[in-house]
């Protein structure tokens, strides 16, 4: 029987990874279970283990511009010492990586081998961390980039313009950054097919398929809980100066998924009604 470990288990996409797992031999580990940046704990934790699923990650991306060392020891360091632990056992290893490796500077889907070009210090350590596990379990390793991630257990772009539904008659939402909007519970499925599946190693896209600027997932989740989409107003990123730069436009290619034989993840407006109906969303 294959034997998972989740790494970040705790987290929005480690908490429905273990659904998605439900009835395997899956050993789970939070962040207080396992410091990733220790080569000696991450050794031991791996040991006995045939997938290692690495979803812990510093994801706080305006923090990282002034907290580069530790993201990078988390992003970069972390996601070697996997490697390097999953190459001695043998084992396979998924890292999940972001749309933050690219500059945003695109006007078509960015392709799975597309070079890395990142504008902030989170993408500059998630990259590293994709070069580690390259060289150090390449032959074994998936990577499994994601990109505007929501679901029940973490950040939720939705839930949060909902809630302010119920406080503001108009809401302001940014309409020039693009990309594709993601369920966590999409995501954990389609990392166990293509674990599943007898995929090549290498890169995938684990997004949802079409695109979407914030302010057209805004409207969606509007017209979905019976509210007038009409209230949400196009603004530009301009009106919201962050630390970290954002890429304009994050829309990542699926050929890859083709290629090994297995169906892209549906549609972000699918997912976001399935998110809804399955009460992802509720603010009560």
């Amino acid at each position: 029987m294959t034997r998972y470990l989740i790494t970040g288990a705790t987290g929005m996409l480690g908490r429905d990874l273990q659904t998605a797992l439900a009835g395997r031999d899956v050993t789970a580990l939070g962040r207080s279970d396992l410091d990733v940046t220790d080569l000696a704990a991450v050794t031991s934790a791996v040991a006995g283990h045939d997938v290692i699923i690495n979803c812990a990650a510093y994801t706080k991306v305006d923090d990282a511009e002034t907290n580069e060392d530790e993201a990078y020891a988390v992003n970069a360091v972390g996601p070697r010492n996997l490697a390097v632990a999953a190459s001695a056992v043998p084992a396979t290893l998924v890292q999940i990586s972001t749309d933050y490796v690219f500059d945003g500077s695109a006007t078509t889907p960015f392709a799975e081998n597309t070079p890395h070009s990142p504008i902030s210090a989170y993408g500059r350590t998630k990259a590293a961390g994709e070069e580690f596990v390259l060289a150090e379990n390449g032959a074994r390793s998936y990577i499994v980039r994601t990109a505007w991630l929501y679901g029940k257990n973490g950040p939720n772009f939705a839930k949060t313009m909902l809630k302010a539904a119920g406080t503001r008659d108009t809401l302001n939402v940014v309409n020039d950054q693009v990309g594709q909007p993601t369920w966590t519970v999409d995501l954990a499925a389609q990392i166990v097919l293509l674990l599943d599946s007898d995929a090549p190693a290498g890169i995938y896209h684990g997004t949802n398929s079409g695109m979407a600027s914030k302010f057209d997932q805004a409207r969606d989740v509007f017209a979905l809980a019976g509210l007038d989409p009409e209230r949400v107003l196009p603004t530009d990123s301009s009106a919201f100066v962050l630390p970290a730069p954002r890429p304009a436009y994050s829309v990542l290619g699926h050929a890859n998924w083709a290629g090994a034989g297995l169906a892209p993840m549906r549609s972000w407006q699918q997912a976001q009604a399935a998110a809804f109906a399955a009460g992802v969303f509720e603010t009560a």
